[in-house]
């Protein structure tokens, strides 16, 4: 999985997410793993752009960290 972002600038946009969207992080995430099946980064970040009006930057970096944290809880098992 490689980021879009620096690390410094994808840290910085996943704090600003709450202010930015009004919803914490926690939603985000569950609407992903409510949303479309979609397998790749991409496909997952243009989805939740479109389906709730954020920035091409916002979503690319909710998706990410997504990924990162569900592949973080798999390898501590």
């Amino acid at each position: 999985m490689s980021l879009n972002h620096s690390p410094e600038t994808h840290s910085k946009l996943i704090a600003r997410v709450p202010t930015i969207t009004g919803r914490e992080l926690p939603e985000w995430f569950q609407a992903l793993d409510n949303g479309p099946a979609f397998l790749r980064c991409e496909e997952r970040t243009n989805w939740l752009a479109d389906e709730h009006g954020l920035s091409h930057g916002y979503a690319s970096a909710i998706v990410h960290e997504h990924e990162r944290r569900r592949r973080s809880r798999l390898f501590s098992l």
